[in-house]
């Protein structure tokens, strides 16, 4: 913690945001395993209920598997100018506490109410108001976490989902933090958590014995923010004006291939991954970005960017089928594959009827 006032931070996040919006409006999905998206043979899962992830339903995978893990489940088509509409709703209700919001997607913000509009004497307070009000405007529950920083705030609006907040005091972030596993921390993600795993660390409390020398060596930059947050220090403000610059997804194959289609498929569905993440915070990127990783680890990637916002899935699995292509035929097997968008920008008004799922 710095000198100053303690800062208080809102993680507002929606609970299935997709899928309750549907259940919502529809009563005879209520209490069903609900996916939004396409049961094709490459459509992929852009969210699912809660009655589904008991079955280990996700988003970003692909739909073949979901129903082979619940074969009862209800595919239904994606309607982001609806989820849009919703989010405008929640957005508005959030700018009665504060100005200061940075909203991560459509359906979750961190709100700083440090000094809030209503007067307000605690965050836990203000959450409770916030979440009741959207509940009695939308129909939707949303969960919350309260702290002393964002990192702490994220982390803690999962500790009570569906429907719920939890606090992590001034004083406590270290050890709320030292108990979980590091792969549900902000930063770390799968490739990341599987070496930090091989170096033994798989908690938080193992990640904050190690030194920030030993950080540095193994993580390069991102050393300093594994040594901070292992002791719940974020000292990032809420940024209302936040853009971002990529967004991308990859997955390692369970054995090196050189069969084309094998590899095509793996690159669809990390096109599928990237563009649910577009529909799901309206944000559209001019450059596409192939990665190739090799069986001896080398890399290659290829970009090609345009002049206007790549506007639809088709289009960006098309780009990125072309992009993989140009490293055919592949001299040595394929590890792994992604895909990511970068240069965001607002894409022209008569695009918005490109913006269904295929």
């Amino acid at each position: 913690m710095t000198d100053g006032p303690v800062r208080k931070i809102i993680h507002v996040d929606m609970d299935a945001f997709f899928a309750s919006v549907e259940q919502r409006d529809d009563p005879a999905l209520r209490g069903r395993p609900v996916a939004v998206g396409y049961a094709a043979q490459r459509g992929v899962v852009a969210a699912a209920s809660y009655e589904a992830r008991v079955f280990g339903v996700r988003s970003a995978m692909p739909s073949t598997t979901a129903l082979r893990q619940c074969p009862d489940l209800v595919f239904v088509p994606p309607r982001f100018e609806v989820y849009r509409a919703v989010s405008k709703q929640i957005q508005a209700i959030f700018a009665d506490y504060t100005s200061l919001v940075e909203p991560l997607s459509l359906d979750e913000a961190y709100l700083d109410v440090t000094e809030n509009l209503r007067g307000l004497p605690t965050a836990s307070e203000t959450a409770v108001e916030i979440r009741g009000r959207v509940l009695e405007e939308t129909g939707l529950t949303a969960s919350a976490g309260i702290s002393y920083n964002k990192f702490l705030a994220k982390l803690a609006s999962d500790q009570r989902k569906p429907n719920g907040q939890f606090v992590v005091p001034p004083g406590r972030g270290e050890a709320f933090v030292e108990t979980l596993p590091v792969k549900r921390f902000h930063g770390v993600g799968p490739v990341t958590a599987a070496k930090m795993s091989r170096l033994g660390i798989e908690t938080g409390e193992d990640l904050r014995r190690q030194s920030l020398a030993f950080l540095q060596q193994h993580f390069g930059k991102s050393g300093p923010w594994y040594y901070a947050i292992s002791r719940g220090e974020d000292h990032r403000a809420v940024n209302p004006n936040r853009e971002r610059k990529s967004s991308g997804s990859e997955t390692t194959f369970g054995s090196d291939l050189t069969d084309p289609s094998a590899i095509e498929a793996g690159v669809i569905a990390m096109a599928g991954d990237v563009w649910g993440w577009c529909e799901k915070s309206d944000a559209y990127g001019r450059t596409v970005t192939v990665k190739v990783k090799w069986a001896d680890f080398q890399q290659s990637t290829r970009s090609r960017s345009f002049p206007e916002p790549v506007t639809s899935k088709e289009r960006l699995e098309e780009i990125s089928l072309l992009l993989v292509r140009s490293l055919y035929p592949p001299a040595k097997g394929i590890r792994l594959v992604g895909v990511s968008l970068s240069n965001f920008k607002a894409p022209a008004a008569s695009a918005s009827d490109q913006l269904a799922l295929a």
